[in-house]
């Protein structure tokens, strides 16, 4: 059986603000609805150290620990649960502490990290995954948020697995969120992309498509002047959030999501809480989340594109809004309260 709630967490990650991603908006979000629930919560994150670059990703900043410090901070807080959140240098350093220690920890899958890093690195993705099955191999439990994750870690010998999904601001995005001006003028259908603009992405695969009508890229990252400069009928208006970018799905005809590198793809039930159904491949993530109802998935994006056109906006909405941060936030804890003797999900 699982034991009671902790209320004393340590949330060790490698990915925090100024970042902009699903996993930084999802860690800050759980933190949040925890302190609102009276839970007492430390993050340790990158911008309490001296931090480097990330290689071919500048915007992203490695921390640079001194030895001990990460541990320090852990025994300080003396939390009653700790959840390692990355696989980085933070991530590492907690995961050492707690294998020294003999302390009980969790961790999460939050993103492709082979298939990331192969794109990347041009090396085969099955050398990482050997880096992936090492780091999370003595987690109590590793939160996964979808079935085709947890199958595919499955794959690889992780067997610990607990279910952690993902929500939707719903007092932010609505249908009703009034779209950009920049719109207003645009040839429909209106195709939108939202996330970082970075080679992981796949965004060549959505600018390349066919499909008439305008194409709009809203996000920043180290590929953008690229992309500009190869696709200058692509309308890219950099980053938004809150209301700015509810306005951009709700305002777009379709949601495009080329990558297939991600695990969940957050920014997808964003858009469809705004009535805007969902164009994308049939890779984990999308597979999970979109239905005939809601989209359409094909190898062939402009298929999916064309298909997903045709679903009922309002059935979108409706699908969108059980996405709840707060039943998210319920599945969070209960992987930090689960207990050794408790027999593993099937």
């Amino acid at each position: 059986m699982a034991g009671p709630a902790p209320k004393r967490i340590a949330i060790v990650t490698d990915a925090w603000r100024p970042q902009m991603n699903g996993v930084v908006r999802t860690l800050a979000t759980t933190c949040s609805i925890l302190r609102r629930q009276g839970h007492e919560v430390m993050v340790i994150s990158p911008d309490q150290f001296a931090s480097v670059p990330c290689p071919t990703y500048p915007e992203i900043r490695l921390a640079i620990s001194r030895p001990g410090a990460v541990a320090k901070k852990l025994r300080d807080f003396a939390p009653e649960a700790i959840h390692i959140a990355t696989e980085g240098p933070l991530g590492m350093a907690a995961r050492r502490y707690c294998a020294r220690a003999g302390t009980p920890f969790t961790t999460a899958y939050h993103t492709q990290f082979p298939e990331y890093v192969a794109r990347r690195t041009h090396l085969p993705a099955r050398w990482f995954w050997r880096y992936i099955e090492w780091f999370h191999a003595p987690a109590h439990r590793v939160l996964v948020a979808t079935e085709s994750i947890r199958e595919e870690l499955r794959a690889h010998g992780l067997l610990r697995l607990h279910h952690w999904t993902r929500g939707v601001d719903l007092a932010c995005f609505d249908p009703l969120a009034p779209p950009p001006p920049e719109f207003a003028a645009l040839p429909r259908p209106i195709q939108l992309y939202v996330g970082r603009v970075a080679v992981e992405k796949n965004i060549e695969a959505f600018l390349e498509a066919k499909h008439p009508g305008s194409k709009v890229v809203v996000g920043d990252g180290p590929s953008l002047e690229k992309l500009k400069a190869r696709f200058p009928e692509a309308h890219f208006l950099g980053r938004k959030s809150g209301r700015e970018l509810a306005g951009c799905y709700a305002g777009a005809d379709v949601f495009v999501f080329p990558s297939r590198t991600d695990t969940f793809g957050l920014v997808m039930i964003e858009a469809l809480a705004c009535g805007t159904p969902v164009a994308a491949y049939p890779v984990a993530g999308p597979r999970d989340i979109v239905t005939d109802d809601v989209g359409a998935l094909s190898e062939d994006i402009d298929r999916a594109i064309d298909a997903a056109l045709y679903c009922d906006p309002r059935s979108c909405a409706d699908y969108g809004a059980r996405f709840s941060w707060e039943a998210a936030t319920d599945q969070f804890l209960a992987g930090l309260a689960a207990l050794d003797g408790e027999p593993l999900p099937a």
